[in-house]
């Protein structure tokens, strides 16, 4: 058995739908359901007895600990955290809490539960812990991609954050003996992403005839990765990972904003056209977000040399089985569209135009 923590966001449903896809060992799924996170997302597993769903937060000492005592699971995979830059810009306060302050108190409910194990369990035992490309800041044009090895230099609340948390995740395994691994991954997209993030926001304002936003001029470049691909990768780190590695995980494709937007309309344009002429019309560039970082990059060949694997999904495969995606799914479109959603989107729009 596994414990997932934050599986009913974006990436931890695509990982828990997955792993259940690949294996028949249980997981329980410790969410909070914050605005980002949604039950809907799982419902095809309702009747499952593989997946126990708990709602909870991971800075609740008790519950992890009542947790890890009773399921006593092999494996804790940490996805739960704030992620959103702009939120991350209006409100930091939520990001120190749930990325630092959550992520110590989980580390502290593991080490405790690992500490109790027999010899052969404890050394079983991984603490995978998922980040982000965003810890290393920003990168020059020319400037060579990030390798496990780049300094951290965060330029957001949201990335100082989880920056934190990976610095306590290597400093339990160092201290402490905790078999920890950690991730640092480029942008994920695919099924399921809340609207908040720039390819579902496109695809979400498009079908609604609404405008397009785009920061800047739309030249701020990021590593894209599918998301299915990430759940592969986090699969193969479990299975073959070294205790207290970090492993960088992109997808090789580096691409300006501008052009994922034009290409997600071009490719609505195909498969769900517009009556008043292309999608592309609607774009809006929008006054940038403060400390927009320019470039990132991942390079991901250690985790191809040392574990042998690398992404199966080009850009072009995954950005149409994503935009697929939501055009077969309005009514999960419809339903994390509430009004809160709404009241955001408000707020952090309404000075940029």
């Amino acid at each position: 058995m596994i414990l997932v923590t934050g599986g009913a966001g974006f990436i931890g449903t695509n990982f828990v739908l997955d792993w259940l896809e690949q294996s028949d060992e249980p997981i329980i799924n410790l969410d909070i359901l914050n605005y980002a996170g949604n039950l809907e997302n799982l419902g095809i597993l309702a009747a499952d007895e593989r997946h126990t769903f708990v709602r909870g937060d991971i800075g609740d000492s008790v519950l992890l600990n009542s947790i890890l005592e009773r399921h006593q699971p092999r494996a804790i995979i940490n996805f739960a955290a704030e992620s959103h830059v702009d939120r991350s810009i209006h409100g930091p306060e939520d990001f120190i809490q749930t990325n630092i302050v959550g992520t110590f108190r989980l580390l502290e409910a593991g080490r405790a539960y690992w500490n109790g194990l027999n010899e052969k369990a404890k050394q079983d035992f991984r603490f995978l812990h998922v980040s982000t490309d965003e810890v290393y800041g920003s990168l020059a044009k020319d400037e060579p991609a990030f390798n496990e090895t780049h300094r951290y230099e965060p330029n957001s609340p949201y990335s100082a954050s989880k920056a934190a948390s990976d610095h306590l995740v290597r400093a339990y395994h160092h201290t402490y003996g905790l078999p920890v691994l950690t991730s640092n991954c480029s942008n994920n997209y695919g099924p399921y992403q809340f609207p908040e993030k720039l390819i579902p926001l496109i695809i979400v304002n498009a079908l609604a005839g609404k405008p397009l936003p785009v920061y800047g001029d739309g030249q701020q470049i990021r590593d894209w990765l599918y998301v299915k691909d990430h759940c592969s990768a986090l699969r193969r780190m479990l299975e073959a990972g070294i205790p207290g590695e970090t492993y960088n995980i992109g997808g090789w494709n580096e691409k300006p904003n501008i052009d994922i937007v034009h290409t997600v309309c071009a490719l609505l344009d195909a498969l769900r056209p517009l009556t008043i002429g292309p999608y592309r019309s609607l774009i809006a560039f929008v006054t940038d977000r403060p400390g927009h970082d320019r470039r990132y990059a991942i390079d991901a060949g250690k985790i191809e040399r040392e574990l042998g694997w690398k992404p199966v999904e080009t850009f072009e495969t995954g950005i149409r089985k994503t935009v697929q995606w939501y055009l077969d799914n309005p009514a999960w479109i419809g339903n994390v569209q509430s009004g809160s959603y709404r009241t955001w989107i408000d707020k952090n729009y309404e000075r940029r135009a």
